[in-house]
């Protein structure tokens, strides 16, 4: 089958390559170059940038309405088409493909249907999630579905985890449903009518500053559901996926990479700290005990490392 790709960030594009391999892409649909960095340089999406190491002709619309990207599109004789987080499609062109367009979302439909799925299982505390593969119809995330896959979610798994955990599985159920789809193999089934679902909206800026008010365990979850963490070595620098919460200390914004419940040591105060190598946050029934933060202008580091050379006590403590 001839597929079309649509798609935008790493995640996409970790699939597409994948995608390649197996199946015959013959065209990419990614954004616009859009500009980065200090110097503010147009760049390309990581899409793009792997379509054009594999010799994958790009279209980059403005308007995925325009009449002459449409008979662009009309023009490769696609049987499918695929997206991996991207825009809403218009129904001309969804409509396209004689064997329909296929998307993957990172949850089990249709639980968190919204843009932010791998945020807010975490932040709301979930055990388990998924993903799932469906054909696009007119409104978002409700189409038929093809195939899913349960994900469990360990307690101290943050968004970036989650995230690198969503690929490796995504590659895999998406080779499946083309799999599926070529052969006509296909078992599809209705999503259920409700509006009683879990729902995952577009993170927005409010949400990033901690509530101290809030129990632990909630602060916990919203710490790790925003969290570019993936090991001692590696941050995930998608911030649309994982934006990071933070705190005032000492008048300057801290985020919070990593963190993890405790006991309580100290009952008597809200900070509590050796000022060597831990800082844990009091609260009624719990202790949190922050592991891997960043100070506004500085570089990401170990608590042990933060504490050098400094006295941290509750005065300096902001809620």
């Amino acid at each position: 089958m001839k597929i079309i790709f649509f798609g935008t960030p790493q995640f996409a594009s970790e699939i597409l390559q994948k995608i390649i391999s197996k199946h015959e892409v013959v065209c990419v649909v990614t954004t616009l170059d859009t500009k980065k960095g200090r110097g503010k340089k147009f760049l390309p999406s990581n899409v793009k940038e792997t379509a054009n190491k594999l010799n994958i002709p790009v279209l980059q619309p403005e308007n995925l309405n325009e009449k002459k990207f449409i008979d662009d599109l009309k023009k490769f004789n696609a049987d499918l088409f695929a997206v991996i987080a991207f825009r809403k499609l218009p129904k001309e062109v969804w409509e396209i493909p004689n064997r329909g367009t296929i998307n993957l979302h990172t949850s089990l439909l249709p639980n968190y249907r919204g843009a932010g799925p791998i945020n807010w299982v975490l932040i709301n505390g979930e055990k388990t999630t998924g993903i799932t593969t469906f054909f696009i119809n007119d409104k978002i995330d409700t189409g038929d579905i093809i195939l899913q896959k349960e994900i469990n979610i360990t307690e101290n798994m943050t968004a970036a985890q989650l995230h690198n955990s969503m690929i490796i599985e995504g590659i895999e159920i998406i080779n499946k449903t083309i799999d599926c789809i070529s052969k006509n193999k296909v078992k599809k089934f209705t999503q259920p009518k409700s509006n009683g679902f879990k729902k995952a909206p577009k993170i927005k800026k409010d949400l990033l500053k901690i509530n101290w008010n809030k129990s632990a365990l909630e602060v916990h979850n919203l710490i790790r559901g925003l969290s570019p963490y993936v090991d001692k070595y590696t941050m995930l620098s998608d911030v649309s996926i994982c934006p990071s919460a933070w705190f005032f200390l000492n008048n300057k914004r801290v985020k919070i990479y990593k963190a993890s419940l405790t006991d309580k040591i100290n009952h008597n105060s809200t900070i509590d700290t050796n000022n060597k190598t831990y800082l844990n946050i009091n609260f009624e029934d719990k202790a949190l005990s922050i592991e891997i933060i960043q100070m506004e202008g500085k570089k990401s580091m170990e608590i042990k490392q933060f504490l050098q050379g400094r006295k941290i006590n509750d005065k300096d403590f902001i809620n």
